[in-house]
């Protein structure tokens, strides 16, 4: 039998458990918060806390010979059942170097537990990842890149975690400050589960008054007013993100706008353009998101996204300095006239 694969909570209650743990575990992958989790459950729930002096031990792998690495496995734990031998950063590790440690996984302590953590990349080593896919004890755990598509699923859960529910536009608020960064988000939703009783709802007010962004103009209301094409609305809010520039960055505003357009894009080309379909298409996880690019598509036909795309990859460009020394907010300001302007031509020039 092929090694297991564990989902996070899987493994996290398995760890925590205490019960069945497996003699190998893998934890590799982009997403480093999750991997994070693991080690520091790893630290503190497998071995009591009188017997770590003696039976935990914990390497960095830019650091340690791997041979030392096999030798502490290999030892008996000292008046216990068994003993925990973490290595971390394996992927500053030199990829032939680690690779040695396929040696033991062949021949693997069934008294040790032995925890080999990537954080933000994929596990490296050919022989290593070979021997670990074929031990039927080994555990591995992929921990992946958070994105768009799936992020307001993500924080809607992270929230219910929390026993908080949120309502749509205080999870695109949290979204729209936070982004990807799970470190961040976490510890922003932890304040407000320490604020709020059980049972209570997280509000644009609340995300407003205690994580400090506002309600009112922001990431998400740009972007929501340029989906709608409410003129008046896109350009009192692009005023206000230049006199206070500390609101929104915009090159997030342009990253939320270029996102919008290709979900908008791939939507006016959809075969199937039932909720399903597109839904599926755009691999869209919340029912706000699909709205969204509905209202977006009714106000722009694929030849004005395209042209619209292609001014936000231009403006990209010009903000890094390419071609222009305009004011950031000049030339945001110039993006957003071209994009409710965009008259569709072809070829874009």
């Amino acid at each position: 039998m092929p090694a297991k694969s564990l989902t996070f909570d899987a493994l996290r209650k398995q760890i925590q458990s205490g019960k069945d743990l497996a003699p190998i575990y893998l934890l590799h992958g982009e997403e480093g918060y999750y991997i994070d989790v693991l080690v520091k459950d790893f630290e503190t729930e497998v071995i009591d806390e009188a017997d770590r002096d003696f039976n935990q031990y914990v390497f960095y792998a830019p650091r340690i010979e791997m041979s030392q690495v096999m030798e502490t496995c290999k030892k008996l734990p000292l008046f216990a059942d068994r003993q925990l031998v973490i290595l971390k950063e394996c992927q500053a590790a030199n990829a032939n170097t680690i690779d040695t440690l396929h040696h033991y996984v062949s021949h693997a302590s069934p008294t040790t537990v032995f925890v080999m953590a990537y954080r933000g990349e994929k596990a490296k080593g050919r022989n290593l990842l070979a021997a670990i896919k074929k031990f039927d004890r080994a555990v591995i755990f992929e921990s992946k890149k958070i994105n768009e598509s799936n992020a307001a699923l993500m924080i809607q859960n992270c929230l219910k975690e929390k026993k908080l529910n949120a309502d749509a536009k205080a999870v695109s608020m949290l979204f729209d400050h936070i982004g990807t960064d799970l470190s961040r988000l976490y510890n922003e939703i932890d304040k407000l589960a320490t604020i709020l009783p059980p049972g209570a709802t997280v509000t644009p007010e609340v995300v407003e008054r205690n994580i400090g962004v506002s309600k009112d103009f922001n990431t998400f209301e740009l972007v929501d007013a340029v989906a709608r094409k409410d003129v008046k609305l896109i350009f009192r809010i692009a005023e206000y993100f230049r006199a206070n520039p500390k609101a929104s960055a915009n090159v997030l505003n342009s990253a939320m706008l270029f996102s919008l357009f290709s979900d908008v894009m791939v939507a006016h080309f959809a075969k199937d353009k039932s909720d399903s379909g597109l839904m599926a298409e755009l691999n869209a996880k919340s029912p706000w998101a699909l709205k969204r690019v509905r209202t977006c598509m009714a106000q722009y036909n694929a030849w004005q996204t395209i042209e619209i795309i292609d001014a936000l990859r231009r403006f990209d460009a010009m903000s890094k300095g390419q071609g222009s020394r305009m004011n950031e907010h000049d030339l945001f300001r110039d993006l957003l006239f071209h994009i409710v302007t965009a008259p569709g031509r072809l070829p874009v020039s």
